[in-house]
């Protein structure tokens, strides 16, 4: 179990976007010290399907919170998911 976190730990997912294909709704907190914000616009700039972005100047790792949940809510709606 121990080997297979340690192997998830190098694990970026910039490798795998030019292959997928569903539509994706990437968020971005430019204040994020967890997950880099260039990190996350490597890999929606290499995404193959059909994506769209939000991007939160002031938020964290947590991202745009609530208003993005309500974001999440709509896309689904929009997409026939939910």
């Amino acid at each position: 179990m121990n080997q297979a976190f340690a192997t998830l730990a190098y694990l970026d997912v910039v490798n795998h976007a030019k292959r997928a294909g569903a539509a994706a709704l990437f968020s971005v907190g430019l204040a994020d010290i967890i997950t880099p914000p260039s990190t996350v616009f490597a890999a929606f700039n290499h995404y193959a399907g059909p994506k769209d972005i939000a991007v939160y100047p002031y938020s964290g790792h947590e991202g745009g919170g609530t208003g993005h949940f309500l974001a999440q809510l709509a896309f689904l709606r929009q997409a026939g998911l939910s």
